[in-house]
């Protein structure tokens, strides 16, 4: 966060916008509060806030590490919030072909390291990846085992012996024109 950037302040408009709509329309709204922060003392102080106020759902951001992300997924577990990754970052590493990391690799990471939810790319958009990947990814999220599918990047079996499954998030530069799309290719079980 930067210092114009008052982390309080937008948790309260954002909470009091979703109080509003949920008052206008009688459906459940929400919002998620990013508490990405530079130390674990101030992510959890925004994520007890965030609870504070009503929010059932908080997110981080890929680029807090390993650690931190295990760590907000244990806090999440302990006070019966939904923890949302967005992958911000990821392309520094999974873009590189020489000395990168794949996707497929870190969305099995998050899944043991416990988030609910993880941005898993989309095969439309301006940010979008070659289909038959991007559905290997979802994929290893969502399924209670992973079998060889070689075109989809599985290249062995993945028993998940009973992990908490993560719900994937179409994310990258998408619209609501391409929901149909989206929704051809990874199906219903996912985040729009």
């Amino acid at each position: 966060s930067q210092a114009f950037m008052h982390w309080r302040d937008r948790f309260l408009f954002a909470m009091e916008a979703v109080a509003r709509a949920q008052a206008e329309t009688g459906e459940v709204k929400g919002h998620y509060l990013n508490v990405t922060a530079g130390t674990m003392e101030d992510m959890y102080e925004r994520a007890e806030f965030a609870k504070e106020l009503g929010s059932c759902i908080v997110m981080i951001d890929l680029v807090v590490g390993w650690t931190a992300i295990q760590s907000m997924s244990k806090w999440a577990r302990r006070n019966d919030m939904i923890l949302h990754l967005h992958r911000a970052g990821h392309g520094t590493y999974t873009r590189q072909r020489n000395h990168g990391i794949s996707f497929r690799v870190i969305a099995k990471w998050l899944r043991m390291a416990g988030v609910d939810h993880a941005h898993a790319g989309t095969a439309v958009g301006k940010l979008e990846g070659d289909p038959l990947s991007v559905q290997g990814y979802y994929n290893v999220c969502r399924d209670a085992r992973n079998d060889v599918d070689l075109s989809r990047g599985l290249f062995f079996d993945q028993p998940w012996a009973g992990l908490r499954r993560v719900m994937p998030v179409a994310s990258g530069g998408i619209h609501a024109g391409q929901m149909h799309q989206l929704l051809d290719l990874f199906g219903d079980d996912c985040i729009l």
